[in-house]
């Protein structure tokens, strides 16, 4: 045996075997292209409501089969980013959509009727974030922000309020945002701020609680003090998993109740 090699040592420590690099991770071709796709919605490659290329030219230009374009399509119209029309093409979602915009109210009427609400804005502030609000929002206490209170009423000539709403928006993606502008605006909210301010609400997370209506809130929800109410807190993210709104909603389920469907 060379002089230079040393023979192996079987009594060699177990941290040299856990010390050794972990195997390349693996992530399917269609995952791969999903994530292009979604780097490109992000860029505004793609604006919402409009078409993007076809799976063919898309295959192309990834160097793909048009299957594995597909089925990465099929994941991201599965996570409401796009939307495919039947001999039209496949668009990127809007929350102007019927079916998009009351993707994250999970509130249904008793008699199943829609979910349409007509919208009261109480009050719209810029403020200095609260750390509570901060750490939600990934921002430091005291950055901008801006508060929104508002009612949800439900349908109809009567006009009920159902829904009490605290909303917590990062002051420096809501630049110009006021009361005047939301008032002025028609559609959805979550339809203002990716059309007007660039910011697209693509998944929210949600902790669900009960509580009795203290009596401010009992009088805005013209329910009696000590009033059972749905607490549900939701925060909602934009591409890459940052948080651009917190919401704090107490609600009236006396003639709605909460819907969920679990995959």
């Amino acid at each position: 045996m060379p002089a230079d090699v040393s023979p192996p040592n079987p009594a060699a420590p177990p941290e040299a075997v856990d010390a050794a690099p972990a195997g390349p991770s693996f992530s399917p071709l269609y995952q791969q292209i999903k994530g292009l796709i979604t780097r490109e919605l992000q860029a505004g490659v793609w604006k919402p409501g409009e078409a993007i290329p076809s799976e063919l030219d898309l295959a192309a230009r990834f160097k793909v089969s048009q299957g594995t374009v597909r089925k990465a399509i099929d994941e991201l119209a599965a996570d409401n980013l796009l939307v495919r029309r039947q001999g039209k093409g496949t668009f990127v979602a809007t929350h102007a959509e019927q079916q998009i915009q009351y993707r994250f109210l999970r509130l249904m009427p008793d008699d199943g009727g829609g979910r349409g609400m007509a919208r009261r804005l109480l009050d719209c502030r810029r403020t200095r974030a609260p750390a509570d609000v901060a750490r939600m929002l990934d921002c430091k206490s005291g950055d901008a922000v801006v508060q929104l209170r508002r009612l949800l009423l439900s349908d109809g000539p009567a006009g009920k309020p159902v829904v009490l709403d605290e909303i917590w928006l990062p002051g420096a993606l809501f630049k110009g945002l006021t009361a005047e502008r939301l008032a002025d605006y028609k559609g959805p909210m979550y339809g203002m701020f990716e059309t007007e301010f660039g910011v697209r609400m693509i998944r929210a997370e949600e902790k669900i609680r009960a509580l009795a209506a203290d009596a401010a809130t009992a009088s805005l929800l013209a329910v009696a003090p000590g009033f059972p109410l749905l607490s549900v807190e939701r925060l909602s993210f934009t591409y890459g998993d940052k948080p651009v709104e917190l919401r704090r909603g107490l609600y009236n389920t006396e003639q709605h109740f909460y819907r969920n469907e679990l995959n």
